[in-house]
């Protein structure tokens, strides 16, 4: 099947750029033995997912509201990936945007609302990227594993949540109530984002469309994400020509954290109102900083293409609730077609690839036979990112 697709660039292309699709709906058709065996009738369940994330007004709505921190994250995400580094930190650096965002919130309640949402939304911006630059710093610099950084960053970003939500920042009402849920008191229903009544929408998902285009410039637009790219594609040859890889890779990873410090900020002025925690990280960000990493490779670590993929993601999981209440069944069956999504769209990714050298291949070898620049210019339009969306 390879050769074939090979053979034909343009079908090939094609098929790439609905695989992902493809190994969701993958995905699903195992998610439906799986409710065989549970005695539920598998196109019933789905028409509940189906009528859960676009049954009504509300329910599109709150598709919306739960991808729009998976479009944020994924914007972080295409960033990193771009530039050859694998960001996994996305739940802290979450974390660690929404702890300054709140604590703005919170200290000046009176504010103008005009001057603190955006001054807030900005603190949450920064505190991700603080937190994303640290793994930088050790990956450019002391050659850290990035994946193991970030993760670890996880944890101890949860850990100073959980101190500050059960000590310094909890409810006062909650403290005197002597119930201790960790949680921050509510912001200032002034600094509430612009909502479309009556549903839950809110402003924030405008803002991450508005950004999507706006990093999608930046990567192919510009010279810092010429750079960033040219980094990804080859470390190498990017030192040879000049470029400091060392400050783009730590570039990289700081703007993929600011984009998930974003999500977390939007999260507690857009959606909760306020921090609140059951002890893990989930718990806050319901997973957005790992969602966000399938949705931008369902988007081809696409600016432009982590947009419908994080409103596909975010219809599962706002259907997948409503699966489960339909159908009656176990909550683990709900996780479980999470992760097979999760699964078949990262397998179908690393299918994508090996297409796509493959396909260099198929380049490369007519330029061994006396047309060498064919085979540099090859590697130009891969370097360019070039090979999944247009760069016009």
């Amino acid at each position: 099947m390879v050769d074939f697709l090979v053979k034909y660039p343009r079908l090939g292309r094609l098929f790439d750029l609905f695989l992902p699709l493809l190994a969701t709906l993958a995905a699903l058709g195992v998610g439906a033995i799986m409710l065989q065996l549970l005695g539920a009738n598998p196109f019933v369940a789905y028409s509940a997912l189906l009528k859960g994330a676009f049954g009504s007004q509300n329910a599109l709505a709150d598709t919306i509201v739960r991808a729009t921190p998976l479009l944020l994250v994924g914007l972080g995400i295409c960033i990193a990936f771009r530039a050859g580094v694998i960001n996994i930190g996305g739940e802290g650096q979450f974390i660690a945007g929404a702890l300054p965002a709140t604590l703005l919130g919170l200290s000046f309640p009176d504010a103008p609302a005009i001057v603190l949402v955006p001054a807030a939304l900005m603190f949450g911006f920064l505190g991700g990227a603080v937190w994303g630059s640290i793994p930088g710093l050790l990956k450019a610099y002391f050659n850290v594993n990035e994946i193991l950084s970030t993760i670890m960053l996880n944890m101890i970003a949860v850990q100073m949540m959980n101190f500050l939500l059960r000590g310094p920042m909890i409810d006062p009402v909650q403290l005197q109530a002597a119930s201790a849920i960790p949680q921050t008191a509510r912001l200032n229903t002034a600094f509430d984002l612009p909502r479309w009544i009556p549903t839950r929408l809110h402003a924030g998902a405008l803002l991450a469309v508005v950004l999507a285009f706006v990093v999608y410039i930046l990567l192919w637009r510009t010279t810092i994400g010429y750079r960033i790219r040219a980094v990804g594609f080859n470390p190498a040859a990017s030192r040879y020509a000049g470029i400091n890889v060392k400050r783009n890779i730590v570039l990289a990873l700081l703007l993929s954290g600011a984009f998930a410090g974003l999500a977390g900020a939007v999260q507690v002025y857009g959606v909760s109102h306020r921090m609140i925690t059951d002890g893990s990280a989930a718990g806050f960000t319901g997973s957005a900083g790992f969602n966000g990493i399938v949705a931008a490779l369902f988007g081809k670590l696409h600016p432009l293409g982590t947009i419908p993929a994080a409103f596909i993601f975010g219809a599962l999981i706002v259907g997948a609730n409503s699966l489960q209440r339909a159908m009656q069944v176990p909550a683990a069956l709900i996780t479980a077609l999470n992760g097979l999504v999760v699964v078949f769209v990262v397998s179908s990714d690393i299918f994508s690839r090996r297409l796509a050298r493959r396909r260099q291949i198929g380049v490369a070898e007519p330029g061994s036979r006396g047309a060498g620049e064919q085979g540099s210019g090859g590697g130009g339009e891969a370097a360019a990112g070039g090979d999944h969306w247009p760069a016009g």
